[in-house]
């Protein structure tokens, strides 16, 4: 079975706090995740080994957007997201 079929997904902007590495100019961006969230029962047709699964997963999110542009007139440089890209929910 499909690990998707596990989780109900939606798509959620957040506003993170950044500076941007060109200028050093701090500011707010908003940044894309997919947020997959643990559906409350095992979905139909589900055998022993996916239910095992099932009991194991748990809710999360991804990061969709790797690169964010300055809003600095003067800069507008785009610039890498690092740090992690999944978190727990």
């Amino acid at each position: 079975m499909d690990e998707k079929r596990f989780y109900d997904e939606k798509e959620e902007t957040k506003q993170i706090p950044l500076t941007c590495p060109h200028c050093r100019q701090e500011g707010t961006f908003p940044v894309r995740w997919m947020v997959r969230t643990k559906k409350a029962q095992t979905p139909n047709g589900a055998n022993d080994h996916d239910r095992q699964q099932f009991a194991k997963a748990r809710s999360y999110m991804v990061r969709i957007d790797n690169m964010v542009a300055c809003r600095n007139i003067r800069c507008r440089k785009r610039f890498d997201l690092t740090g992690q890209t999944v978190f727990l929910i």
